[in-house]
């Protein structure tokens, strides 16, 4: 074979590998401590008329950020302090704590996709300039991940499907019904709360493998 038809072979290998699409890519994971996002009008009833959050470090979600602020929340047994608050100010209240997390306040919070607040369980709020009784807002996040439209075609998912991730770390574990959120504001990241970070010593850096459910959930 010449020269010239070796390289016609070459040539048309790499063309096709390029328009290829690779079936499996593992997913990046970031550990979720517990955090609250307020309304601007809770903002204010804690910090004081027209305050305004202020940026300690981006998030790895585009727009997001942790900010400076952080505020006690409290329940029948007991408190956290210090819990971070998360930027910029939603159109509604919501804390976010791990099941070790809700022993200590007393509380039993529904496991929820973030935003599904209704019914959930109550919380108090302290900030420096007053504090707050919320009936619902306190939830367990359900483990999820974000993605763009993009990644959900190159991993043949769908908005709002349940997935497993395979975790092949120093202890392997298997996270079932991880739910898909997909969105073009999105970067691809999955998100776990910090009991299940501690059971399969997840922290940043580590990836999973996600796995389709075979039938429906």
């Amino acid at each position: 074979m010449d020269q010239q038809a070796i390289q016609s072979i070459v040539e048309e290998v790499v063309s096709r590998l390029s328009v290829m699409k690779p079936t499996k890519r593992s997913i990046p994971m970031a550990v979720s401590a517990r955090h609250c996002h307020l309304s601007q009008s809770d903002l204010e009833a804690l910090f004081g008329e027209g305050y305004e959050l202020t940026k300690k470090a981006d998030l790895s979600q585009p727009g997001q950020f942790a900010a400076n602020e952080s505020i006690t929340i409290v329940g029948p047994r007991g408190s956290l302090e210090k819990v971070r608050i998360l930027g910029p100010a939603r159109n509604i209240t919501q804390v976010e704590v791990s099941q070790t997390d809700s022993v200590k306040l007393g509380l039993k919070p529904p496991l929820r996709e973030s935003g599904d607040i209704k019914e959930s369980a109550p919380i108090t709020l302290v900030g420096p300039k007053g504090s707050l009784y919320k009936k619902e807002g306190l939830i367990i996040a359900q483990a999820h991940i974000h993605m763009t439209p993009e990644d959900a075609s190159l991993f043949g998912v769908d908005n709002s499907e349940y997935v497993k991730i395979e975790v092949n770390g120093e202890r392997p574990i298997t996270l079932g019904k991880v739910l898909i959120r997909v969105s073009p504001r999105y970067k691809l990241e999955m998100h776990v709360d910090t009991d299940e970070a501690n059971a399969g010593s997840i922290s940043r850096g580590s990836v999973g493998k996600l796995i389709k459910y075979e039938g429906t959930l």
